[in-house]
């Protein structure tokens, strides 16, 4: 398991966000490919669905990819995510979690990123990771999860 240092990155909204502010709640944090790619997509547009039942358990989203603000900016207007897009340009906090990994993409190897998604108690501390997840159906089974701590 990773350790859950502190890390801040720049936010949809001007904003900064930062791990450890987060706590008092539960932050989950889910890192995505690309942005307007079709399995990012229908991955944001469940987290998005799904939204206000994460917040009545407690618990806070995030989106991370390598993508640029204006590109978050415009994706989260494009599909009305509630929840900040944060911009890992120069991959460091995906390589904090350990989500970079080589993939074949048209039949090319190329490095992006693992769709994962890791949850953080109210303390800061990592309660748990899930790695090379599919989209479909994945923001369902973590709000399963996290409906299931008490």
């Amino acid at each position: 398991m990773m350790n859950s240092d502190d890390f801040s990155l720049p936010a949809t909204g001007g904003s900064t966000f930062t791990l450890f502010a987060a706590r008092g709640k539960q932050q989950l944090l889910y890192f995505y490919p690309k942005d307007n790619t079709p399995g990012c997509t229908s991955e944001a547009l469940q987290f998005r669905d799904l939204y206000p039942a994460f917040q009545a358990a407690g618990c806070e989203v995030a989106g991370i990819s390598r993508d640029s603000l204006k590109s978050h900016e415009n994706f989260k207007t494009k599909y009305a995510l509630p929840f900040p897009l944060l911009s890992d340009a120069d991959e460091t906090v995906c390589n904090m979690f350990g989500v970079m990994k080589q993939k074949m993409m048209y039949g090319k190897q190329v490095k992006g990123i693992e769709r994962s998604t890791f949850l953080f108690d109210k303390d800061g501390r990592l309660l748990q990771e899930w790695r090379a997840v599919k989209a479909e159906g994945h923001a369902q089974q973590v709000l399963d999860f996290v409906k299931n701590i008490v």
